[in-house]
C-alpha cells in the first residue's frame, strides 16, 4: 500500500487560533481507500519553509495531500511553494482564470487583479477545476509520487478530494483493499490493566490492537487492511470477541457509542427519567445527557463545597421537584493533592453513594467524575 503524508498550510492554525479539521478529515478517507498515513504536519505561511518540507515528505512517502494556502493574497504560499520545491516555475493557465471569473460572474461580481494569481500554477501541475469555490486546486505527479493541492475551506476541500483526489489516487496506485478500525469503550478500567489484560493481543499485525487513554476511560482500536469490508469484517470479528471475552463488563460501547447513551439504556426500558445535580463538575454531566430529553428532565448546578448529606438531600429535592424516578448526584472536592469525587445514585431499585479518589490534572477531574458517575448509572 502506498505512503501518504497530510500537511495543513496556514499560519492561523499552527497558531491556534482555528481547529485543523481538514486533516482528520482527509485521513479517515485515506484510510478507507487503503492508504496508509504516516504522518500530519502543520506549517505556517512561509514559502521556504514549506518547499524544505516538500522535498523532506517526498524523500519517504509516496503520496502528499496538502490544504490551504491557494486563495488570491500575498500569504498564499502553496502554489509558489511546490515550485519552489520541485525547482519549476509557475506558468498561467488561461483556462483557470476564466473559471474563476466565471465564479465571481455568478455571484455578481469582479474579481481583482490578485485573483489573477490563482491561475499560476507549477509548469508540471494538473489543474483541478473548483466548482464550489474560487481557488483551484492541483496535482502533481512524478516518478510515482503524488502531491495532492487542496484549498483550505472544508466544504471546498471535501468536494474536490471526493470528486477528483479520490478517483485519481485509486486509478493510479490500483488501490482495491481498504484500512477498517472498530473501538471498543471500557469505563472503570485503567489503560495499565488493560494493556496487562491484551499484552498478547497487541502485538499482532494485521488486525493490529491499539489502546487510547482518555479521563476516565480507555479506548480499544482494532484496525485492519482487508481487500474489501465483509474480508475486514471478517478479521476483526476473533480479536474483538476475545477482548469482549477478557474484558467483559468493562466494555461499554464500540464506535460511536457514548457512555452516557448506554448508562440511560436500562433507564430507557423502564421507562425512567432522570434529574442531576452537580458540584464543581461545571455542568459537564448534564451538558452530555442535554441529547436525550425523552429520559433527562433537569441539571442543577450548585456552588460552594457541599457535605455527602448536602448532596444527598440536594439531589432528592430535586428528583421529587421533577417527579423523575432517578437521581444523580456528583461532587468534587480538592484535597491536598488529589480529589474526592462523591456520587449519589438514586433509583427504584436503590440508592447508593461512592467515593473514587482522583489524582490526575485538576483540569481534568471534571471530566473524570461525570465519567465515573456515568459508568457507575450504567452498571446499576
Amino acid at each position: 500500500m502506498p505512503i501518504a503524508e497530510i500537511i495543513t498550510i496556514g499560519t492561523e492554525i499552527l497558531l491556534g487560533e482555528i481547529n485543523d479539521t481538514n486533516a482528520t478529515y482527509l485521513s479517515q478517507r485515506l484510510n478507507a481507500i487503503g492508504i496508509d498515513i504516516y504522518r500530519k504536519t502543520t506549517i505556517g505561511d512561509n514559502p521556504q519553509r514549506i518547499a524544505s518540507l516538500i522535498q523532506e515528505t517526498l524523500s519517504r512517502s509516496d503520496i502528499i495531500l496538502t490544504t490551504g494556502g491557494l486563495g488570491p493574497t500575498v500569504d498564499d504560499p502553496t502554489r509558489e511553494a511546490i515550485a519552489l520545491a520541485l525547482g519549476e516555475e509557475q506558468q498561467f493557465h488561461p483556462e483557470l482564470w476564466e473559471q474563476i471569473k466565471e465564479r465571481f460572474r455568478r455571484y455578481h461580481r469582479e474579481p481583482t487583479e490578485n485573483n489573477r494569481r490563482q491561475a499560476y500554477l507549477p509548469a508540471s501541475a494538473i489543474p483541478i477545476e473548483n466548482p464550489v469555490g474560487t481557488a483551484p486546486a492541483f496535482i502533481i505527479h512524478q516518478a510515482g509520487k503524488t502531491i495532492a493541492c487542496l484549498p483550505g475551506v472544508p466544504r471546498e476541500m471535501e468536494f474536490l478530494m471526493e470528486n477528483s483526489i479520490i478517483p485519481f489516487l485509486k486509478s493510479t496506485y490500483h488501490l482495491q483493499g481498504l484500512i477498517k478500525t472498530r473501538t471498543l469503550h471500557t469505563a472503570g478500567i485503567g489503560e495499565s490493566l488493560i494493556d496487562s489484560m491484551i499484552a498478547d493481543l497487541e502485538t499482532l499485525t494485521n488486525p493490529t490492537v491499539g489502546l487510547a487513554a482518555h479521563s476516565g476511560q480507555v479506548d480499544i482500536r482494532i484496525t485492519v487492511k482487508a481487500d474489501s469490508e465483509s474480508e475486514a469484517n471478517q478479521m476483526i470479528e476473533p480479536v474483538e470477541n476475545e477482548i469482549r471475552k477478557r474484558l467483559k463488563e468493562t466494555i461499554y460501547g464500540a464506535d460511536n457509542e457514548s457512555l452516557e447513551k448506554i448508562a440511560l439504556d436500562h433507564l430507557r426500558s423502564s421507562n425512567w427519567h432522570l434529574v442531576v445535580c452537580e458540584n464543581n463538575s461545571k455542568g459537564i454531566l448534564a451538558q452530555r445527557l442535554e441529547a436525550f430529553p425523552e429520559i433527562f428532565k433537569a441539571g442543577e448546578t450548585i456552588t460552594g463545597d457541599l457535605s455527602n448529606d448536602d448532596l444527598i438531600i440536594a439531589t432528592e429535592q430535586f428528583r421529587s421537584y421533577h417527579s423523575a424516578e432517578c437521581g444523580l448526584g456528583i461532587s468534587i472536592k480538592p484535597l491536598h493533592l488529589e480529589h474526592t469525587v462523591t456520587i449519589y445514585v438514586s433509583t427504584p431499585l436503590k440508592q447508593d453513594t461512592y467515593s473514587r479518589p482522583y489524582g490526575g490534572p485538576t483540569q481534568y477531574a471534571p471530566i473524570w467524575g461525570v465519567n465515573q458517575a456515568l459508568n457507575i448509572l450504567r452498571e446499576i
